[in-house]
């Protein structure tokens, strides 16, 4: 039974991670706070003040109008009242003898503010009350009982609750509300310059051209873009510089390279010249794999390309070459923007350093919502942990933990994790569950 403690919320995991949504909030929340503090304080001290009031004067004019009948209660007196009630008053009034004094309501709760003209009612009258604000129309029902009957007065509402109370409200939420549509477009549109930078940023890191980006927005988001635009054109010069001058370096070492090999070719053999062809052959291999270090991926334009496709690609080849590999897993088919033949190079040379150390090689491909992840697995004899960063380094070999490598130089993995963070991503190592080296190439996977 698993017994660990659960992880306790707390307020910020449920707060917004984004900047529109956390700035939408800062501009909203207080504003919407202090239109709630501002209403509640209305209400409680305008709106319900000003109705007691109110309901206080129908409830003295209808104490009036009942003792003045009770008095002389005769019908003579009681049309009189009826004209005194509906002409300065606003009241009407209806004698209804022998009957019920509590009647059926439209609905079962009316307002809050009915207790006020309750209470006001059963103190200057001092008697039962029955009172419905419930039914639809402008007038509210009064009953009160007389003698040998019920007195029903009719008061219009505005008589009996004031009508600033909702009149303001509404006006509060529609302000609210207009002012959360402002904030919306306004955020809107600074966060998404801010956007369009970060994906510049994120499409340059993986190697894509981002072309030329229009700074707007604020003058600090303006500031940024400007910034962005002067490193791109740096680096790319930077770059393209590089490339030229290695052109240049390839074509002045090839050249005596190859006038070294005809003139050996030309001597006659011996055990001599052997040793130096071999010398001259790994020579040419160490110009080539540090010129594909340095050179990069500069020259090769992105496109979609298909990571499973690759990686069973490259083991029919391994396999076609004597090398002891297969895919393990469900190899589900995952694909993302970037150099097929960079990434294509990256991931062989994850699966010849994995044959060059161990007699069985196991590549697998896997995919989570944010990453893509390729694992190769060797049964070598591995590398110690604090030896992990240094395996990276161009032209490290590690020859006291790993067997010779005679084929390579040790650019292998110092040019597979080039390739891997000009995409964004990365190449961890840690032990192989063969009992070796595992490699995983960790590309982030496009949203």
């Amino acid at each position: 039974m698993d017994t660990a403690p659960k992880p306790r919320m707390r307020f910020r995991d449920i707060l917004p991670k984004g900047l529109y949504w956390r700035t939408l909030l800062i501009i909203v929340a207080p504003a919407a706070l202090l239109q709630l503090i501002i209403t509640l304080v209305f209400l409680d001290d305008h709106w319900q003040a000003t109705s007691k009031r109110m309901s206080q004067g129908v409830a003295a004019d209808v104490a009036l109008i009942i003792q003045l009948y009770e008095r002389n209660p005769t019908q003579e007196n009681f049309e009189q009242l009826r004209e005194y009630a509906m002409r300065p008053l606003r009241l009407e009034i209806d004698l209804q003898p022998g009957a019920e004094l509590a009647v059926p309501r439209c609905r079962a709760w009316g307002s809050t503010l009915d207790r006020y003209l309750l209470r006001s009612l059963q103190t200057d009258i001092n008697r039962e009350v029955f009172y419905d604000s419930t039914c639809p129309g402008p007038q509210v029902v009064i009953r009160v009982p007389i003698e040998h009957g019920v007195l029903q007065l009719k008061a219009y509402r505005d008589r009996v609750q004031a009508r600033s109370g909702p009149l303001f409200v509404a006006w509060i939420s529609g302000a609210t509300i207009f002012l959360i549509v402002v904030s919306v477009i306004f955020i809107r549109n600074q966060v998404r310059p801010i956007e369009n930078l970060a994906d510049a940023m994120e499409r340059f890191g993986r190697g894509e051209d981002t072309g030329y980006i229009r700074a707007r927005g604020a003058r600090e988001v303006r500031g940024a873009t400007l910034a962005f635009q002067d490193m791109r054109q740096r680096i790319r010069k930077h770059i393209d510089q590089r490339s030229q001058l290695l052109a240049g370096v390839s074509h002045d070492l090839r050249t005596p390279l190859t006038r070294l090999k005809l003139q050996l070719a030309m001597m006659e053999q011996s055990p001599e010249i052997d040793d130096i062809k071999r010398d001259l052959a790994e020579m040419e291999q160490t110009l080539d794999e540090y010129l594909a270090f340095a050179k990069g991926i500069s020259d090769e334009a992105p496109e979609l390309v298909d990571i499973t496709q690759t990686v069973s690609e490259l083991v029919a080849d391994a396999s076609r070459a004597g090398t002891d590999v297969a895919t393990v897993g469900d190899q589900v088919s995952v694909s993302m923007p970037g150099r097929a033949r960079a990434l294509k190079r990256c991931l062989a040379n994850l699966i010849d350093n994995a044959a060059a150390h161990g007699d069985r090689v196991q590549v697998a491909v896997s995919s989570t919502d944010q990453f893509i992840t390729v694992s190769v697995d060797d049964n070598g004899p591995g590398i110690p942990e604090e030896l992990y960063e240094e395996a990276f380094r161009p032209f490290s070999r590690l020859d006291e933990t790993r067997s010779r490598n005679q084929k390579g130089v040790g650019l292998g993995l110092a040019i597979a994790r080039d390739v891997a963070r000009s995409h964004g991503g990365d190449i961890l190592l840690s032990r192989s569950p063969l009992g070796g080296l595992r490699a995983s190439l960790r590309l982030p996977r496009p949203a």
